[in-house]
C-alpha cells in the first residue's frame, strides 16, 4: 500500500503543482522519484511530527495541498492537538497519510500498534476518514482527496498486501461503499487492510451455502448511509470488520448510525475488530490476526456461529 501511495501522489503532483509531501524522516528512498521530479516540493521534517503538521497547515494556508506521511501512531496520536487545532479547526486541505494500520508493524511492539486512530480522528469535526482495502483503492483515494477542501485521514497498511481488485475500481468515490460481491443472507462490510481476509471469509461462506454480500467500506467518515439503509432492510445480519478496536471505530460508527437515527428490528449487527487491551506478547502481523480471530477462516466461523444463534433464538 505504501508504494501505491507514493506512485499515486507522484502522479498527482505531475498534474497539480500545489501538491507537496512532508515526511517525518521515513521512506526517504521510497520518495526518490518524487524528490527527483519535484525537489522543491518534498520536505523531510525529521522526527518531529507535531511540527510537521504545523508546517503542513502553513503550506495549506499558502495555497498548497500538503500530504503528511509517517507511521500511524506518530502521525495521529503524537500530534492529535495539531490535527485538531491547526487542521480541523481551520478546515485545511491537508491529507494525513498513516502507514502501518492495526498490527502491520506488530513485531515492533505497542508503540507501533495502531488500533485507536480511527476513533481519535473521526471524532474531530470536518475530517474525512478513508481506509482503502488494497493498492488500487489507495491510488483512487489519493486522487479523490484533491477534490475535498478539508482535512483527510488516509489509513494505509504496510506493504505486500494482496490485490483484491483486478483493475482500478471505476466506481470508487470517497463516501460511497463498493459492493464487490452481491449476496442474500449476510452483508460483510470491511474497512481497510482486512479486505483480503474478508474476501476469503466471503468465499468460505458462499461455499458453505451462506450467500454473502461483500462490501469494501473504504470510507468510515462520512459513512455511506444510503447503502446502510438498504442493507439493514435487506439482511438479517450485517457484519463490520476492521483491524482496529471495536471501541470507536468503524463498527461503532455503524452502531451509532443505527441507534441514533434509525430502527431496524429485523436486522442484527456483529462488529469484529481488536479487543480493548494492549498485547503484551510479541509476534508478526498474522500472529495477531489469528490471536484475535481476524483471519478469513475465523471470520467465516464467527459469522456462522452468529447465524446459528439467530436460528435458535428465532
Amino acid at each position: 500500500m505504501r508504494n501505491a501511495f507514493v506512485q499515486a501522489v507522484t502522479a498527482l503532483a505531475e498534474i497539480d503543482p500545489r501538491v507537496v509531501v512532508l515526511a517525518a524522516d521515513i521512506g526517504n528512498r521510497m520518495f526518490d522519484d518524487f524528490k527527483d521530479r519535484f525537489p522543491r516540493r518534498f520536505y523531510n521534517c525529521g522526527v518531529a511530527e507535531q511540527n510537521m503538521t504545523g508546517v503542513a497547515a502553513g503550506l495549506a494556508l499558502a495555497g498548497f495541498r500538503p500530504f503528511t506521511y509517517t507511521i500511524t501512531p506518530f502521525v495521529t496520536t503524537r500530534c492529535l492537538e495539531q490535527i485538531r487545532v491547526d487542521l480541523c479547526y481551520h478546515g485545511l486541505p491537508v491529507v494525513i497519510v498513516a502507514v502501518g494500520a492495526g498490527y502491520s508493524y506488530a513485531s515492533l511492539g505497542a508503540t507501533h500498534h495502531a488500533c485507536e486512530d480511527i476513533a481519535f480522528l473521526r471524532a474531530l469535526p470536518g475530517i474525512q476518514v478513508v481506509c482503502p482495502g488494497d493498492s488500487w483503492e489507495v491510488k483512487a483515494a489519493v486522487a479523490g482527496t484533491i477534490h475535498f477542501n478539508g482535512p483527510t485521514y488516509l489509513r494505509l497498511g504496510k506493504k505486500g498486501e494482496p490485490l483484491v481488485h483486478k483493475a482500478p475500481p471505476s466506481r470508487f468515490s470517497i463516501g460511497r461503499a463498493l459492493v464487490l460481491n452481491q449476496g442474500e443472507t449476510v452483508a460483510l462490510l470491511s474497512t481497510g487492510n482486512l479486505l483480503p481476509e474478508a474476501v476469503e471469509a466471503s468465499q468460505l461462506l458462499d461455499n458453505s451455502g451462506i450467500s454473502c454480500e461483500l462490501v469494501s467500506y473504504h470510507t468510515v467518515k462520512p459513512l455511506d448511509e444510503e447503502y446502510l439503509s438498504a442493507a439493514f432492510q435487506k439482511f438479517s445480519l450485517i457484519v463490520t470488520l476492521e483491524e482496529h478496536s471495536r471501541i470507536g471505530g468503524f463498527g461503532s460508527a455503524v452502531s451509532e448510525w443505527v441507534c441514533s437515527q434509525h430502527s431496524f428490528p429485523n436486522a442484527q449487527l456483529l462488529s469484529l475488530g481488536t479487543p480493548d487491551a494492549f498485547p503484551h506478547n510479541a509476534g508478526e502481523h498474522h500472529y495477531f490476526r489469528q490471536k484475535f480471530g481476524l483471519t478469513g477462516q475465523q471470520i467465516a466461523e464467527r459469522i456462522k456461529k452468529r447465524l446459528r444463534q439467530e436460528t435458535k433464538i428465532g
